[in-house]
C-alpha cells in the first residue's frame, strides 16, 4: 500500500508551515530571509506572509468640473495615442499625423463626455479623488516542519535579535475566561 505524499498545490504553499518569526515591517521579515541565507539556509523552505491586513485610502484632492475635465483629457490623450497607434500597425495610412490626431482629439471628445455624465449623476456624492490600498500590519516569517528550529535558532544569531528580544516584550497574556470563573466560583 503506497502512502501518498502531501504536496503543496501552489508555489505560495508550504508543507505544514509553522512560524519562525513575526515582524512589524516587511523589510524585516525581508532581513530575516536575507540572513537565513547567508548562513546556507534552505530559504525555499520559507515564505513571508503579510498579516493584519487593513484598507488605507488616501484623499488626494477635491473633485470639480475642471479636476474631471482635466482628467479626462489626459486619459483620452492616453486612449488615443494607443488607439492611433494600433490603427497604424494594422491599417495603413498616406497620412499618420493626421490619423493620430483625429484618433486622440476623439478619444478626448468621448472621454470628457463619459467623465462628466458620471461626474453628474453622482449628484455631489463622494467629491473627492483618491487612492486606496491594502496593507499588512504584521509580516510572518512562515517554514516547513522539517527545518523550523533549525531557522529559529539561526534567527537567534542574527546581529540585534538578542536586544529586539528586550526591547519588543511579548504582549501580556489575557486571563482566559475559564480561570476567571473558576476563581469566581471558589
Amino acid at each position: 500500500m503506497a502512502q501518498s505524499q502531501h504536496q503543496p498545490s501552489s508555489i505560495f504553499e508550504l508543507e505544514y508551515p509553522h512560524s519562525v518569526a513575526v515582524y512589524d515591517s516587511y523589510a524585516e521579515a525581508q532581513k530575516a530571509v536575507d540572513f537565513l541565507a547567508d548562513q546556507r539556509f534552505e530559504v525555499k523552505n520559507l515564505c513571508i506572509v503579510g498579516t493584519d491586513l487593513k484598507s488605507v485610502e488616501r484623499v488626494l484632492g477635491r473633485k470639480s468640473w475642471g479636476s474631471v475635465i482635466s482628467n479626462a483629457v489626459v486619459s483620452g490623450i492616453g486612449t488615443g495615442l494607443f488607439v492611433g497607434l494600433l490603427l497604424l500597425i494594422f491599417v495603413p495610412m498616406a497620412n499618420v499625423l493626421v490619423m493620430l490626431l483625429v484618433a486622440i482629439v476623439m478619444a478626448i471628445l468621448i472621454s470628457i463626455v463619459f467623465q462628466a455624465i458620471a461626474y453628474a449623476m453622482s449628484g455631489g456624492r463622494r467629491d473627492f479623488t483618491s487612492v486606496s490600498q491594502t496593507v499588512a500590519t504584521k509580516y510572518e516569517v512562515l517554514c516547513e516542519h522539517k527545518t523550523v528550529q533549525q531557522a529559529r535558532e539561526l534567527l537567534t544569531t542574527m546581529p540585534g535579535a538578542r536586544a529586539a528580544a528586550f526591547t519588543n516584550p511579548p504582549p501580556a497574556q489575557q486571563p482566559s475566561q475559564s480561570t476567571e470563573g473558576a476563581a469566581d466560583e471558589a
